[in-house]
């Protein structure tokens, strides 16, 4: 079991919780930690872009990954949401047996 931080930006805070606590229910993520108020720049239909975004980190099992991306799709805003998985290397063993926990059926 390798567990995943996955990575995502929304529209605002109330998108990423919204997100984040079907993820957590539906236990695609163990947990998601939300970040309000970010400024990102970034190149959309041609030109640089600018704006106030928020974002998650959530937590899964490396094999929920997939299943995690598709649900976020569903329910972003954004026709191209930023869901990037980063493997975690190392780290409080007890709270990676947490994730594993945590998370749907193993697979």
């Amino acid at each position: 079991m390798s567990v995943m931080f996955v990575y995502v930006t929304a529209s605002d805070r109330s998108e990423a919780l919204s997100i984040g606590r079907i993820l957590v229910e539906e236990r695609l993520v163990a947990c998601v930690n939300v970040l309000d108020s970010v400024r990102s720049v970034y190149w959309w239909e041609g030109r640089v872009q600018e704006g106030d975004e928020a974002l998650f980190i959530a937590k899964t099992r490396s094999e929920l990954v997939g299943r995690v991306t598709a649900r976020v799709k569903e329910l972003h805003s954004y026709r191209t949401p930023c869901v990037v998985a980063l493997p975690v290397a190392a780290g409080n063993p007890d709270f990676l047996d947490w994730v594993s926990a945590e998370t749907g059926p193993q697979e």
